[in-house]
């Protein structure tokens, strides 16, 4: 499987306001999201790393504390099992990389 049309993917809203289309390979996992504005990820943790890259909009992201506005251009890196939270400040789209894997996404 190294190519995957994502438009051919089931779309699943996984929280109000996140609807997500999901790829895994052996090791990682990426779920390519659109977002409203307002909707919220609650505080919560995992064992997985977890990346964010924003390709359009704006998110309020607070990891371990500390909070940071993602858009185009920037990055979010969230290391395993801290506490992080999201809150949508505009509609858009997002990749969002889990390692290793989460199968049960999707």
């Amino acid at each position: 499987m190294p190519f995957v049309n994502i438009d051919g993917l089931k779309v699943v809203e996984r929280l109000p306001g996140w609807k997500g289309r999901y790829v895994h390979s052996s090791s990682m996992t990426l779920a390519h999201y659109e977002f409203v504005a307002g909707s919220k990820i609650h505080e919560h943790f995992h064992p997985e790393e977890e990346v964010y890259e924003v390709i359009e909009g704006e998110l309020e992201l607070t990891i371990d504390g500390k909070t940071e506005i993602a858009k185009p251009g920037i990055v979010a890196i969230v290391p395993a099992n801290i506490l992080h939270s999201v809150k949508a400040l505009t509609d858009g789209r997002l990749i969002v990389v889990d390692h290793p894997a989460r199968p049960d996404f999707g």
